[in-house]
């Protein structure tokens, strides 16, 4: 047997760079802040957290940041400053992670599933414009992956629907579109800084915004709805959270904001070499990169296996022998978030759902997406950042490991030991 699934020696035994990177400068940062005795997110926003916001804005190219506990409340802080209210409706993609479609929920208004492109997996124009209704009021689109949205087509779509766009780039630090940066286009910009993310504090999350009254009032909600010198000029008060950043996790973060252009280019560089070498493997296919992107996040390097080119091996079963290889990847990294046990979303909690969704969001059939379901279940194949933080020798072992299993495809069909690796599902 030659393939590591059925016993042979693996391609790869040596680890990955371990994630999360750090250095000299998030140690610095965080002894500044630990001898300063004032560690927390008051008074808001705190001496670092002011300060990473302001450069995180500015190198994304939006006017204002608001740093937050996490990317859930970064989207559910924007949609509440927009004037989002029970019943209005968000339009967002149907593969993505739950915060974007429950962070709606949570302010009571009605998350709408919009399919994917099947070439880029981001949000579908089309289908967008398909489900808006009279009670549309905002759309999330989200970076997915190693992708930017088609942020030309949103925009035309929300101008000519007055509809707010708020940008979820929890997958998208660093990334450029059209020379201007992710979380810019949109009327909001939401970050994710959990663990996995290209820039982490172990959790967290910013907003982005070029509108200073949208700025004012994400401030107030994340500071419990205070009004503060600096964001007091809008009408009348918010009721707010405690949802702010302390100023322990905007050390590290700022720390982190000195090797963003470095690490996003060398992530690209090394994507760019992957994409090089599996261009001319049977039965995978790139991702469609739009060419108004201009500097490419590398959060999840995504590519679609083609099962009926694969000779009857699934993408489960592609995806076990990978992992057994030494490659470690993902299949149904996101599943449709209509069939995700996460989005348990009952009309007793929040009863604006009903109108839409009867008595449960889950395994809905009001908004069925079948380019979502194909793609999470026979297609995606998702290699993490890390992967890429290395030397072209590392990148060498993930084309070495798919080759070996494409000229193996006789054992690997006749294998008793494949193993789906799934969060969602039993196998």
């Amino acid at each position: 047997m030659k393939l590591a699934i059925n016993g042979g020696k693996p391609v790869r035994t040596k680890p990955f760079p371990v994630w999360p990177p750090y250095d000299k400068n998030e140690e610095r940062y965080l002894l500044d802040v630990l001898r300063s005795h004032n560690w927390g997110g008051f008074p808001a926003p705190n001496k670092y957290a002011k300060l990473f916001a302001e450069k995180f804005a500015s190198y994304h190219g939006a006017k204002y940041g608001i740093c937050a506990a996490n990317g859930t409340v970064t989207l559910e802080v924007a949609l509440r400053a927009a004037g989002i209210t029970a019943g209005d409706e968000v339009i967002v993609p149907a593969l993505t992670w739950t915060a974007t479609a429950l962070s709606a929920v949570y302010i009571n208004a009605i998350p709408i599933f919009a399919d994917i492109d099947p070439e880029t997996y981001c949000i579908d124009p089309d289908d967008v414009e398909r489900k808006i209704t009279k009670r549309t009021k905002a759309i999330i689109p989200v970076h997915l992956g190693s992708n930017i949205a088609d942020m030309d087509r949103i925009m035309q779509i929300a101008k000519k629907y007055k509809l707010i766009v708020i940008e979820d780039c929890a997958h998208a630090h660093g990334g450029f579109y059209k020379g201007k940066g992710v979380g810019s286009i949109g009327h909001f910009g939401s970050f994710s800084f959990q663990t996995s993310k290209l820039m982490t504090a172990g959790e967290g999350g910013i907003i982005l915004t070029s509108n200073k009254e949208f700025a004012e009032r994400c401030h107030s909600l994340v500071n419990c709805g205070r009004k503060e010198e600096g964001y007091n000029s809008f009408k009348g008060y918010m009721t707010g959270w405690n949802y702010r950043l302390s100023d322990l996790q905007a050390a590290v973060l700022l720390g982190q904001m000195t090797r963003l252009k470095k690490e996003t280019d060398y992530r690209e560089e090394m994507g760019e070499y992957l994409s090089s070498k599996l261009s001319g493997i049977p039965g995978i296919v790139l991702l469609k990169r739009d060419k108004k992107i201009t500097k490419l996040p590398m959060y999840e390097y995504i590519f679609r296996f083609i099962e009926e080119d694969w000779g009857g091996i699934t993408r489960d079963a592609f995806v076990s022998a990978l992992n057994a290889e030494g490659i470690p990847c993902d299949g149904d990294f996101y599943i449709p978030l209509y069939q995700n046990p996460l989005v348990w979303v009952s009309s007793r909690d929040y009863p604006m759902i009903k109108s839409v969704y009867g008595d449960n969001i889950l395994n809905s059939k009001k908004f069925v997406c079948p380019v979502a379901e194909y793609v999470a279940y026979h297609e995606s194949v998702w290699l993490h950042a890390r992967l890429f933080m290395g030397t072209r020798s590392d990148v060498d072992d993930i084309v070495r490991a798919i080759e070996k299993i494409r000229e193996n495809i006789n054992e690997l069909r006749e294998s008793k030991n494949i193993k789906i690796k799934s969060r969602w599902r039993k196998g």
